[in-house]
């Protein structure tokens, strides 16, 4: 909100990790915070580092952004509530009203996925950036709308490495001389994007030749299972913003080379 109402009253934008910051607070070793102190210090990371401009997306991406997180969130609920549903020793009125709860919730999410659905039928070009996405074997109408609710201007990133560390996905190296720790996601990124993410990895090591030779490769490597899986959801979003960045449908020819 207070990004949109600088950017409305004429102001240069940023918006920046908060790790960043605290990395450069950290850097210059500073022992003092104070509102004066904090902004002294973003206005020295500001001069030095000089953050990209922010340009807020489109209304209706800002609707989708709602919309898709609202369903997220629901669908949570709802696994929550399934699972009390199947605890032990319930008693019969309190089972009735899991299940009306369910019930209530389900019916929340169809209206939301009916919401996105008309959002996408008013507006071609969001309707035709979510059929490039659902021609990616493993990407479905919920994924795609989640990534261009939660990514507006995927196709606007550098390159691959910017569009998967925006993420959090970027694996995580560390190594000191003879210390050598597991590798693993750095996470400093869209936990909702990366979420998103999760299951439809799981299907498209199924049904996705790119990310399922990708996978047979990491095995016969010997990595564990949910580094398959992390490079499964680094490979699904790299190939979303390759049909974005270029306009064409998802060719595993193409793709492969």
């Amino acid at each position: 909100a207070a990004a949109y109402a600088l950017h409305e009253a004429g102001h240069v934008v940023s918006i920046v990790n908060p790790s960043r910051v605290k990395a450069f607070a950290q850097s210059e070793m500073l022992r003092t915070k104070t509102d004066a102190v904090d902004a002294a210090l973003i206005a020295r990371f500001c001069s030095l580092h000089k953050p990209e401009r922010w340009v807020p997306p489109p209304p209706e991406i800002l609707t989708l952004q709602g919309l898709v997180r609202r369903h997220q969130r629901l669908a949570a609920m709802r696994i929550e509530e399934q699972n009390r549903f199947d605890s032990p020793m319930l008693s019969r009125a309190v089972r009735m009203s899991i299940k009306r709860h369910i019930a209530h919730l389900t019916a929340a999410i169809e209206q939301i996925d009916r919401e996105i659905d008309d959002l996408f039928n008013e507006h071609d070009g969001l309707r035709r950036q979510r059929d490039l996405l659902m021609s990616i074997p493993g990407i479905a109408e919920t994924t795609a709308a989640r990534i261009l609710g939660e990514v507006p201007h995927i196709a606007e990133f550098r390159d691959v490495k910017a569009i998967v560390a925006f993420a959090g996905l970027s694996p995580r190296h560390y190594q000191s001389g003879s210390i050598r720790r597991s590798t693993r996601l750095s996470k400093l990124g869209n936990a909702n994007l990366r979420s998103s993410l999760y299951f439809p990895a799981i299907t498209a090591l199924r049904y996705n030749p790119i990310v399922r030779d990708l996978s047979a490769r990491l095995a016969e490597r010997g990595k564990p299972k949910m580094s398959i899986i992390a490079a499964a959801m680094r490979k699904l979003l790299v190939l979303a913003y390759g049909v974005l960045k270029t306009g064409r449908p998802f060719d595993a020819t193409y793709a492969a080379s």
